[in-house]
């Protein structure tokens, strides 16, 4: 009978490799212990205790959220880094931070259609609406932006935003007072209008019934020709070919919804391209949606004023 120790079914080339693995292992846990985490926010830094908290967003079921009248669980504020004046670009710094006040910063945001942050900004009357995207400023939960007003009056900044440890879409919003003549035409005063001409290119906003009633789905075509005859030159922005964009008469809220098509890797129709979208909105009242695309590499927008009834 044969002495020895260790374990007889295993040889040398046996122990060497099992040597091998757990020493790439080890090397590989001390690794990714070294790397970066990301986010140092969690799920509980957007938690508000209490009733009427804005809910995060389910990016593939679109609605209109009543972002003032609920409370966020973030505290946004932006400010002018001069004078603002209409007809002259605003820089500005927005802040934003959670509701315990903790800053936050690029790494605690996704990328969600090509940006971390997306400011929809619109003047008291609807009829200057613009989209802007901030930029990380040089403290975290500082961001900087600018943008060009056409009237004087309080503008409103709507924040939409997805934070890395909820994964879920989230919304604010905060107000700039801007200097100059407002707007001679209130909200709501606008004639409701399914077509709009932007330079030389025609826009119609087809709904699939009329007329669109509060709470029910509502399916929307967008449309697009040129005025002289000729191609269409969409090309996607923020990795669609078209975005609508609603706001009520009172700027209460928002909708941002991206058409069903969301394959940009198959243009459309280079002569009369057209995109569906789906969205419901709660409530009745005077309502503006504005188009936002990409024609041969200059972003166009166009307002549709409409009325949602009970």
């Amino acid at each position: 009978m044969k002495g020895g120790t260790g374990n007889p079914g295993l040889g040398r080339p046996e122990w060497r490799r099992i040597a091998v693995i757990t020493g790439a292992a080890l090397a590989l846990f001390v690794t990714v212990r070294e790397l970066p985490t990301g986010t140092s926010l969690s799920h509980m830094d957007f938690r508000v205790e209490g009733g009427n908290v804005i809910e995060f967003c389910d990016p593939a079921n679109p609605q209109f959220l009543p972002v003032v009248a609920v409370r966020s669980p973030v505290t946004l504020a932006v400010a002018a880094s001069g004078p603002a004046r209409a007809n002259h670009d605003v820089a500005a710094t927005l802040t934003l931070t959670t509701f315990s006040g903790k800053p936050i910063a690029p790494e605690d945001l996704q990328v969600v259609q090509t940006r971390r942050m997306h400011l929809l900004i619109v003047d008291p009357s609807l009829d200057d609406y613009q989209h802007v995207h901030p930029e990380p400023g040089r403290r975290p939960g500082e961001w900087v932006f600018s943008f060009h007003p056409r009237f004087g009056g309080v503008y409103r900044v709507f924040a939409d935003f997805t934070p890395v440890a909820t994964n879920r879409g989230l919304y604010s919003e905060a107000e700039i007072a801007v200097d100059g003549p407002p707007n001679p035409v209130a909200a709501g005063s606008q004639a409701p209008s399914w077509t709009a001409v932007r330079e030389g290119f025609a826009f119609t906003l087809s709904p699939s019934s009329l007329p669109i009633r509060a709470g029910a789905p509502t399916s929307l075509r967008l449309s697009i020709r040129n005025v002289a005859g000729g191609p269409v030159p969409v090309q996607p922005v923020m990795n669609a070919f078209a975005h609508l964009v609603a706001f009520d008469a009172g700027r209460s809220g928002f909708a941002h919804i991206h058409p069903n098509e969301s394959d940009t890797s198959r243009p459309p129709d280079p002569v009369r391209p057209s995109f569906t979208f789906r969205l419901t909105i709660p409530g009745p009242g005077r309502y503006v949606m504005w188009s936002q695309v990409d024609l041969g590499g200059r972003e166009t927008y166009a307002p549709f004023w409409f009325d949602v009834a009970r």
